[in-house]
């Protein structure tokens, strides 16, 4: 019988496609927006420290964090602190293989493992002025001081909640409920507008 894998991914569709051209067009040198779909994402709740914990750890190649706001990243895998128990894998590797092996890791051991990748999408705010376009609907402290690459929070914007990542000096990822998606591209848009006609630096 043939794979039907090749059929099924043709069909899927992430929860901004029907913005592409907008978030093109909104883009600037100053700030830009794009959504980065089909991530894989696991829920990792396991006592920290646990033998468990040190497996999963294995196989993610990483060490899971232990201070809220702790990001670790190795390779195609990163894993943002929700809690002191729990974890937000992010990985480009194939979302059901990567919850077996997470889930295989766990064993009996107190704890879950939890495909979530339909859950959420990405998306990506980068350019010198992402920080001051975040900080026009975001609560949390975003001054470098406080806020920097390597952290992740959960917090809100524009009133919705969002995981909020830095991955780089100039360069953030937001994550909102797949629900959300369409509410949050669409503000983010029109909080870079002000900067549309800048060049970058």
């Amino acid at each position: 019988m043939a794979d039907p894998t090749p059929q099924l991914e043709a069909l899927r569709r992430s929860p901004l496609a029907h913005l592409t051209d907008a978030l093109a067009t909104g883009s600037g040198e100053a700030v830009a927006l794009a959504e980065g779909p089909f991530l894989s994402m696991v829920s990792v709740r396991v006592g920290p420290g646990s033998a468990a914990a040190d497996r999963i750890g294995r196989v993610l190649d990483l060490e899971l964090p232990r201070r809220c706001g702790e990001v670790a990243a190795v390779g195609r895998h990163a894993a943002l602190w929700l809690a002191p128990d729990e974890w937000l894998v992010v990985s480009t590797a194939a979302p059901v293989a990567l919850a077996d092996q997470l889930e295989t890791a766990l064993g009996t051991d107190r704890g879950q493992v939890v495909d979530v990748s339909a859950n959420r999408t990405v998306l990506a705010l980068t350019g010198e002025r992402a920080r001051e376009v975040l900080e026009k609907g975001c609560p949390a402290d975003l001054h470098p001081r406080a806020f920097g690459p390597g952290s992740a929070v959960s917090t809100t914007l524009a009133r919705i909640p969002v995981l909020l990542w830095q991955t780089g000096p100039a360069a953030y990822r937001v994550l909102p409920r797949s629900s959300f998606a369409d509410y949050i591209a669409r503000w983010l848009l029109d909080a870079m507008r002000e900067y549309a006609g800048e060049q970058a630096r």
